[in-house]
């Protein structure tokens, strides 16, 4: 019974040792070309920098892609650098983006049918604590 369980952990270790070994291999690769590298083109280097402000960092997440030093945000300012190099405008780079990682890579959030009870929260919030306030101060008055 002991050699079977020890068997078992054994085959679990290697098991988990070959699904997390090409996430671990992803972090040694060298950083894309223009990870660190500035466009030569200096207007065109100020888009790229501009919109890379406004992207969040997937690993990071309080950070921006532009402050960043993990290797995906490196990857995201290549891509980003590569396509405004290209000729591409900022904003079909930012939906590119969006549409690849999602809203959350966004700084900027997009009402949409599914984001809109977060921007109509804060107003519905509000309009409930002056109801219950406007109730409260009436009864104050009355006695």
């Amino acid at each position: 019974m002991m050699r079977a369980l020890l068997l078992a952990l054994f085959a679990l270790m290697a098991l988990a040792q070959l699904t997390l070994q090409p996430l671990a291999a992803q972090d040694l690769l060298p950083p894309a070309p223009y990870a660190y590298k500035q466009l030569p083109d200096p207007k065109q280097e100020a888009k790229a920098q501009a919109l890379m402000e406004t992207l969040r960092c997937l690993k990071c997440q309080s950070q921006s892609i532009a402050d960043s030093d993990a290797p995906m945000a490196g990857d995201m300012r290549h891509q980003v650098r590569t396509r405004i190099a290209a000729g591409e405008d900022p904003e079909a780079i930012r939906q590119w983006l969006i549409e690849r990682y999602g809203d959350y890579v966004s700084y900027t959030p997009q009402v949409k049918p599914i984001t809109w009870p977060l921007f109509a929260a804060p107003v519905l919030i509000l309009l409930v604590a002056a109801f219950l306030l406007r109730g409260r101060f009436r009864r104050g008055s009355k006695t």
